[in-house]
Protein backbone atom coordinates (compact mmCIF):
# COMPACT_ATOMS: atom_id res chain seq x y z
CA UNK A 1 0.00 0.00 0.00
CA UNK A 2 2.74 2.17 0.64
CA UNK A 3 4.38 1.35 -2.37
CA UNK A 4 1.30 2.42 -4.55
CA UNK A 5 0.93 5.74 -2.36
CA UNK A 6 4.25 6.95 -3.36
CA UNK A 7 3.79 5.95 -7.18
CA UNK A 8 0.54 7.92 -7.43
CA UNK A 9 2.40 10.71 -5.84
CA UNK A 10 5.27 11.08 -7.93
CA UNK A 11 3.04 9.94 -11.43
CA UNK A 12 0.73 13.14 -10.03
CA UNK A 13 3.16 15.29 -9.72
CA UNK A 14 4.59 14.23 -12.90
CA UNK A 15 1.75 14.90 -15.32
CA UNK A 16 0.98 18.16 -13.67
CA UNK A 17 4.81 18.80 -15.09
CA UNK A 18 3.95 17.28 -18.26
CA UNK A 19 0.48 18.76 -18.91
CA UNK A 20 1.04 22.54 -17.81
CA UNK A 21 2.55 24.38 -20.39
CA UNK A 22 6.61 25.81 -19.60
CA UNK A 23 5.15 30.13 -19.71
CA UNK A 24 3.53 28.70 -16.29
CA UNK A 25 7.46 29.01 -14.26
CA UNK A 26 5.73 29.59 -10.99
CA UNK A 27 3.19 26.38 -11.06
CA UNK A 28 6.24 24.69 -12.32
CA UNK A 29 8.32 26.00 -8.91
CA UNK A 30 5.75 24.52 -7.22
CA UNK A 31 5.19 21.31 -8.55
CA UNK A 32 9.08 20.37 -8.77
CA UNK A 33 9.14 20.70 -4.84
CA UNK A 34 5.99 18.53 -4.52
CA UNK A 35 8.09 15.92 -5.38
CA UNK A 36 10.22 16.27 -2.26
CA UNK A 37 7.03 14.76 -0.35
CA UNK A 38 7.44 11.21 -1.92
CA UNK A 39 11.54 11.04 -2.24
CA UNK A 40 10.67 12.38 2.39
CA UNK A 41 8.13 9.72 2.82
CA UNK A 42 10.22 6.94 0.50
CA UNK A 43 13.30 7.46 3.28
CA UNK A 44 10.79 7.39 5.97
CA UNK A 45 9.11 4.35 5.42
CA UNK A 46 11.73 2.34 3.67
CA UNK A 47 15.21 3.38 5.22
CA UNK A 48 17.50 4.37 3.14
CA UNK A 49 17.09 1.80 -0.09
CA UNK A 50 13.68 3.65 -0.42
CA UNK A 51 14.68 7.24 -0.18
CA UNK A 52 17.45 6.86 -2.64
CA UNK A 53 15.68 4.62 -5.00
CA UNK A 54 12.22 7.12 -4.57
CA UNK A 55 14.67 10.20 -5.49
CA UNK A 56 16.40 7.77 -8.63
CA UNK A 57 12.61 7.56 -9.98
CA UNK A 58 11.93 10.93 -9.70
CA UNK A 59 14.74 12.28 -11.50
CA UNK A 60 13.92 9.65 -14.42
CA UNK A 61 10.59 10.85 -14.85
CA UNK A 62 11.77 14.94 -14.28
CA UNK A 63 14.74 14.69 -16.16
CA UNK A 64 12.73 14.53 -19.35
CA UNK A 65 10.62 17.03 -18.44
CA UNK A 66 13.83 19.18 -18.39
CA UNK A 67 15.60 18.66 -21.86
CA UNK A 68 12.94 18.44 -23.52
CA UNK A 69 10.19 21.28 -22.41
CA UNK A 70 12.63 23.71 -21.39
CA UNK A 71 16.03 22.53 -22.93
CA UNK A 72 15.06 24.43 -25.95
CA UNK A 73 14.64 27.41 -24.19
CA UNK A 74 17.01 30.41 -23.43
CA UNK A 75 15.32 31.14 -20.17
CA UNK A 76 16.18 26.99 -18.51
CA UNK A 77 17.54 27.87 -15.34
CA UNK A 78 20.95 25.65 -13.97
CA UNK A 79 18.81 25.43 -10.84
CA UNK A 80 16.23 23.02 -12.69
CA UNK A 81 19.21 20.75 -13.04
CA UNK A 82 20.32 21.28 -9.49
CA UNK A 83 17.24 20.18 -8.30
CA UNK A 84 17.62 16.41 -9.51
CA UNK A 85 20.76 16.75 -7.69
CA UNK A 86 18.87 17.60 -4.78
CA UNK A 87 16.25 15.10 -4.56
CA UNK A 88 19.22 12.58 -4.63
CA UNK A 89 21.08 14.52 -1.32
CA UNK A 90 17.74 14.57 -0.25
CA UNK A 91 16.29 10.76 -0.65
CA UNK A 92 19.93 9.73 0.12
CA UNK A 93 20.17 11.57 3.52
CA UNK A 94 16.55 10.75 4.67
CA UNK A 95 16.90 7.20 4.33
CA UNK A 96 20.35 7.30 5.93
CA UNK A 97 18.75 8.80 9.17
CA UNK A 98 15.61 6.72 8.99
CA UNK A 99 18.30 3.65 8.89
CA UNK A 100 20.04 4.90 11.59
CA UNK A 101 16.71 5.58 13.77
CA UNK A 102 15.46 2.30 12.72
CA UNK A 103 18.62 0.35 14.09
CA UNK A 104 18.18 2.18 17.55
CA UNK A 105 14.87 1.50 17.51
CA UNK A 106 15.38 -2.12 17.04
CA UNK A 107 18.25 -2.32 19.54
CA UNK A 108 15.93 -0.72 22.26
CA UNK A 109 13.49 -3.37 21.54
CA UNK A 110 15.81 -6.22 21.42
CA UNK A 111 17.05 -4.59 25.21
CA UNK A 112 13.65 -4.38 26.24
CA UNK A 113 13.03 -8.40 24.97
CA UNK A 114 16.14 -9.44 26.67
CA UNK A 115 15.03 -7.84 29.80
CA UNK A 116 11.81 -8.97 29.89
CA UNK A 117 13.11 -12.47 29.55
CA UNK A 118 15.77 -11.63 32.53
CA UNK A 119 13.28 -10.58 34.60
CA UNK A 120 11.08 -13.34 33.71
CA UNK A 121 13.89 -16.06 34.66
CA UNK A 122 14.36 -13.95 37.73
CA UNK A 123 10.59 -14.41 38.86
CA UNK A 124 10.96 -18.37 38.42
CA UNK A 125 14.16 -18.27 40.10
CA UNK A 126 12.73 -16.65 43.36
CA UNK A 127 9.68 -18.22 43.00
CA UNK A 128 11.33 -21.18 43.28
CA UNK A 129 13.33 -19.81 46.48
CA UNK A 130 10.32 -19.48 47.96
CA UNK A 131 8.65 -22.61 47.08
CA UNK A 132 12.27 -24.12 48.48
CA UNK A 133 12.04 -22.11 51.70
CA UNK A 134 8.70 -23.50 51.85
CA UNK A 135 9.77 -27.31 51.43
CA UNK A 136 11.99 -26.34 54.15
CA UNK A 137 10.12 -25.08 56.57
CA UNK A 138 7.29 -28.19 56.11
CA UNK A 139 10.28 -30.56 56.51
CA UNK A 140 11.52 -29.17 59.45
CA UNK A 141 7.84 -29.03 60.79
CA UNK A 142 7.80 -32.24 59.96
CA UNK A 143 10.73 -33.76 61.47
CA UNK A 144 10.12 -32.31 64.45
CA UNK A 145 6.46 -33.94 64.60
CA UNK A 146 7.56 -37.10 63.29
CA UNK A 147 9.85 -37.25 66.62
CA UNK A 148 7.23 -36.07 68.88
CA UNK A 149 4.70 -38.63 67.78
CA UNK A 150 7.28 -41.28 67.90
CA UNK A 151 7.69 -40.86 71.08
CA UNK A 152 4.44 -40.43 71.99
CA UNK A 153 2.61 -43.16 70.52
CA UNK A 154 5.41 -45.87 71.71
CA UNK A 155 4.37 -44.48 75.04
CA UNK A 156 0.87 -44.52 74.64
CA UNK A 157 0.07 -47.63 72.94
CA UNK A 158 0.77 -50.31 75.63
CA UNK A 159 -1.68 -48.23 77.92
CA UNK A 160 -4.06 -48.46 75.35
CA UNK A 161 -3.69 -52.11 74.83
CA UNK A 162 -4.11 -52.94 78.49
CA UNK A 163 -7.43 -50.76 78.82
CA UNK A 164 -8.60 -52.62 75.83
CA UNK A 165 -7.83 -55.83 77.30
CA UNK A 166 -9.69 -54.62 80.71
CA UNK A 167 -12.60 -53.19 78.91
CA UNK A 168 -13.33 -56.19 76.56
CA UNK A 169 -12.97 -58.20 79.99
CA UNK A 170 -15.52 -56.15 81.60
CA UNK A 171 -17.79 -56.49 78.67
CA UNK A 172 -18.06 -59.68 78.51
CA UNK A 173 -18.64 -59.72 82.70
CA UNK A 174 -21.97 -57.84 81.46
CA UNK A 175 -25.27 -59.68 79.51
CA UNK A 176 -26.09 -57.83 76.31
CA UNK A 177 -28.70 -55.98 77.40
CA UNK A 178 -26.83 -54.46 80.48
CA UNK A 179 -26.47 -50.80 80.08
CA UNK A 180 -22.69 -51.22 81.50
CA UNK A 181 -22.21 -53.28 78.73
CA UNK A 182 -23.44 -50.44 76.28
CA UNK A 183 -20.74 -48.54 77.98
CA UNK A 184 -17.63 -50.96 77.77
CA UNK A 185 -18.48 -51.27 73.92
CA UNK A 186 -18.00 -47.46 73.73
CA UNK A 187 -14.76 -47.33 75.25
CA UNK A 188 -13.30 -49.84 73.29
CA UNK A 189 -14.23 -48.14 70.44
CA UNK A 190 -12.60 -45.31 71.94
CA UNK A 191 -9.84 -47.43 72.11
CA UNK A 192 -9.44 -48.58 68.84
CA UNK A 193 -9.85 -44.95 67.61
CA UNK A 194 -7.26 -43.57 69.74
CA UNK A 195 -5.25 -46.58 68.54
CA UNK A 196 -5.74 -45.27 64.65
CA UNK A 197 -4.32 -41.82 65.56
CA UNK A 198 -1.40 -43.86 67.07
CA UNK A 199 -0.92 -45.87 63.72
CA UNK A 200 -0.86 -42.66 61.86
CA UNK A 201 1.66 -41.27 64.25
CA UNK A 202 3.80 -43.98 63.84
CA UNK A 203 3.29 -43.92 60.01
CA UNK A 204 4.15 -40.46 59.67
CA UNK A 205 7.39 -40.76 61.86
CA UNK A 206 8.52 -44.01 60.06
CA UNK A 207 11.98 -42.81 58.39
CA UNK A 208 12.09 -43.02 54.58
CA UNK A 209 12.95 -46.06 52.81
CA UNK A 210 16.91 -45.70 51.40
CA UNK A 211 16.12 -48.02 48.57
CA UNK A 212 13.62 -46.93 46.14
CA UNK A 213 11.58 -49.66 44.08
CA UNK A 214 9.54 -49.28 40.93
CA UNK A 215 5.61 -49.54 41.29
CA UNK A 216 3.28 -49.81 38.30
CA UNK A 217 0.52 -46.79 38.90
CA UNK A 218 -1.92 -48.30 36.95
CA UNK A 219 -2.18 -51.68 38.91
CA UNK A 220 -1.75 -49.33 42.26
CA UNK A 221 -4.79 -46.95 40.93
CA UNK A 222 -6.88 -49.88 39.85
CA UNK A 223 -6.53 -51.91 43.20
CA UNK A 224 -7.28 -48.38 45.38
CA UNK A 225 -10.59 -48.25 43.40
CA UNK A 226 -11.69 -51.66 43.92
CA UNK A 227 -11.46 -50.78 47.46
CA UNK A 228 -13.02 -47.27 46.81
CA UNK A 229 -15.89 -49.03 45.24
CA UNK A 230 -18.13 -49.44 48.11
CA UNK A 231 -18.38 -45.84 49.71
CA UNK A 232 -18.56 -44.48 46.61
CA UNK A 233 -21.76 -46.54 45.81
CA UNK A 234 -23.58 -45.55 48.79
CA UNK A 235 -22.61 -41.72 48.60
CA UNK A 236 -23.55 -42.18 44.59
CA UNK A 237 -20.68 -40.58 43.62
CA UNK A 238 -19.51 -41.70 39.83
CA UNK A 239 -15.34 -42.32 39.32
CA UNK A 240 -13.95 -41.77 36.01
CA UNK A 241 -10.80 -43.18 35.10
CA UNK A 242 -8.81 -41.94 31.75
CA UNK A 243 -6.22 -45.42 31.95
CA UNK A 244 -4.13 -44.20 29.60
CA UNK A 245 -0.53 -46.43 29.10
CA UNK A 246 1.95 -45.47 31.97
CA UNK A 247 5.56 -46.06 32.50
CA UNK A 248 6.69 -47.78 36.06
CA UNK A 249 7.54 -44.89 38.50
CA UNK A 250 9.91 -44.82 41.18
CA UNK A 251 8.54 -45.69 44.66
CA UNK A 252 7.05 -48.12 46.86
CA UNK A 253 3.68 -50.08 45.55
CA UNK A 254 2.37 -50.68 49.33
CA UNK A 255 3.13 -46.42 50.35
CA UNK A 256 1.52 -45.10 47.03
CA UNK A 257 -1.33 -47.25 47.48
CA UNK A 258 -1.73 -45.05 50.93
CA UNK A 259 -1.34 -42.11 48.43
CA UNK A 260 -4.20 -42.95 46.31
CA UNK A 261 -6.33 -44.41 48.59
CA UNK A 262 -5.95 -41.26 50.65
CA UNK A 263 -6.59 -38.95 47.56
CA UNK A 264 -9.77 -40.99 46.32
CA UNK A 265 -11.30 -41.20 49.97
CA UNK A 266 -10.99 -37.30 50.83
CA UNK A 267 -12.42 -36.56 47.48
CA UNK A 268 -15.59 -39.01 48.51
CA UNK A 269 -15.87 -37.64 52.09
CA UNK A 270 -15.61 -34.13 50.58
CA UNK A 271 -18.96 -34.96 48.08
CA UNK A 272 -21.64 -35.17 50.62
CA UNK A 273 -24.61 -35.25 48.26
CA UNK A 274 -22.59 -37.44 45.22
CA UNK A 275 -21.06 -35.88 42.87
CA UNK A 276 -18.49 -37.22 40.05
CA UNK A 277 -14.67 -38.11 40.50
CA UNK A 278 -11.96 -37.61 37.45
CA UNK A 279 -8.93 -39.60 37.49
CA UNK A 280 -6.46 -38.31 34.77
CA UNK A 281 -3.10 -40.04 34.08
CA UNK A 282 -0.91 -38.45 31.39
CA UNK A 283 3.45 -38.26 30.86
CA UNK A 284 4.90 -34.96 30.26
CA UNK A 285 7.37 -34.47 27.64
CA UNK A 286 10.17 -34.70 30.02
CA UNK A 287 9.26 -38.04 31.46
CA UNK A 288 7.34 -36.91 34.74
CA UNK A 289 4.34 -39.45 35.30
CA UNK A 290 1.36 -37.22 36.05
CA UNK A 291 -2.01 -38.16 37.92
CA UNK A 292 -4.77 -35.42 38.71
CA UNK A 293 -7.37 -36.53 40.94
CA UNK A 294 -10.53 -34.03 40.29
CA UNK A 295 -13.94 -33.96 42.53
CA UNK A 296 -17.12 -31.71 42.46
CA UNK A 297 -17.19 -31.32 45.83
CA UNK A 298 -17.03 -27.53 47.62
CA UNK A 299 -13.31 -27.53 47.32
CA UNK A 300 -10.83 -26.26 49.81
CA UNK A 301 -10.86 -22.45 51.59
CA UNK A 302 -8.51 -20.10 50.07
CA UNK A 303 -7.43 -19.16 53.67
CA UNK A 304 -6.68 -23.20 53.99
CA UNK A 305 -5.06 -23.55 50.50
CA UNK A 306 -1.47 -23.02 52.34
CA UNK A 307 -2.32 -25.87 55.25
CA UNK A 308 -3.49 -28.74 53.62
CA UNK A 309 -0.55 -30.68 53.86
CA UNK A 310 0.47 -29.63 57.42
CA UNK A 311 0.35 -32.27 60.72
CA UNK A 312 -2.87 -31.67 62.44
CA UNK A 313 -4.63 -29.49 60.40
CA UNK A 314 -8.17 -31.46 59.30
CA UNK A 315 -11.63 -29.87 58.53
CA UNK A 316 -12.82 -33.21 59.59
CA UNK A 317 -14.54 -34.23 63.23
CA UNK A 318 -13.27 -37.42 63.70
CA UNK A 319 -9.90 -36.66 61.40
CA UNK A 320 -6.53 -36.80 63.17
CA UNK A 321 -4.84 -34.70 59.88
CA UNK A 322 -2.23 -36.96 59.21
CA UNK A 323 -3.46 -38.40 55.94
CA UNK A 324 -2.51 -35.56 53.46
CA UNK A 325 0.78 -35.06 55.42
CA UNK A 326 1.85 -38.52 55.24
CA UNK A 327 0.87 -38.37 51.76
CA UNK A 328 2.76 -35.64 50.71
CA UNK A 329 5.74 -36.93 52.89
CA UNK A 330 5.38 -40.32 50.45
CA UNK A 331 5.49 -38.22 47.61
CA UNK A 332 8.57 -36.09 48.00
CA UNK A 333 10.59 -38.83 49.55
CA UNK A 334 10.23 -40.74 46.53
CA UNK A 335 11.12 -37.79 44.04
CA UNK A 336 8.06 -36.52 43.10
CA UNK A 337 5.48 -33.57 44.17
CA UNK A 338 2.13 -33.02 45.04
CA UNK A 339 -0.04 -29.67 44.07
CA UNK A 340 -3.54 -29.10 45.46
CA UNK A 341 -5.82 -25.88 43.98
CA UNK A 342 -8.93 -25.13 42.93
CA UNK A 343 -11.35 -26.08 39.55
CA UNK A 344 -12.95 -22.48 37.85
CA UNK A 345 -15.93 -24.66 38.11
CA UNK A 346 -15.76 -25.89 41.77
CA UNK A 347 -14.32 -29.08 43.36
CA UNK A 348 -10.14 -29.34 44.35
CA UNK A 349 -7.66 -30.76 42.02
CA UNK A 350 -4.65 -32.84 43.24
CA UNK A 351 -2.39 -33.24 40.74
CA UNK A 352 0.76 -35.78 41.77
CA UNK A 353 4.08 -35.79 39.79
CA UNK A 354 6.24 -39.13 39.27
CA UNK A 355 9.58 -39.92 38.35
CA UNK A 356 9.67 -42.81 35.92
CA UNK A 357 11.52 -45.89 36.62
CA UNK A 358 14.64 -45.06 33.89
CA UNK A 359 15.59 -41.99 36.20
CA UNK A 360 16.43 -44.32 38.45
CA UNK A 361 18.14 -46.43 36.15
CA UNK A 362 20.09 -43.17 34.56
CA UNK A 363 21.79 -42.39 38.38
CA UNK A 364 22.66 -46.15 38.37
CA UNK A 365 24.41 -45.74 34.85
CA UNK A 366 26.44 -42.61 35.98
CA UNK A 367 27.51 -43.93 39.32
CA UNK A 368 28.65 -47.24 37.48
Amino acid sequence: MRIVVLLLMISAVTALHYLTATEYVKYHDIYRRLYYLPIVLGGLWFSLRGGVGVALLVSLMYAPHILFQWGHLPETHLDQYLEILIYNTIGFLTGFLSSKEYAQRFRAEENARHLARSYAKLREQADLILEIEDQLRRADRLTAIGELSAGMAHEIRNPLGSIRGTAEILRDAFPPENRYAEFTRILINEVDRLNKVLEDFLNFARPAESERNDFKPLQVLQDVLVLAQQPAIKKQIDIHWDDQPLPAAIGDAGQFKQVFLNLVLNAIQAMELGGRLWIETSVRQDGQIVLTFKDTGPGIPPEDMDRVFNPFFTTKTEGTGLGLAITHRIVHNHGGTISVNNAPEGGAVFTISLRPADYQRRDVDKNG
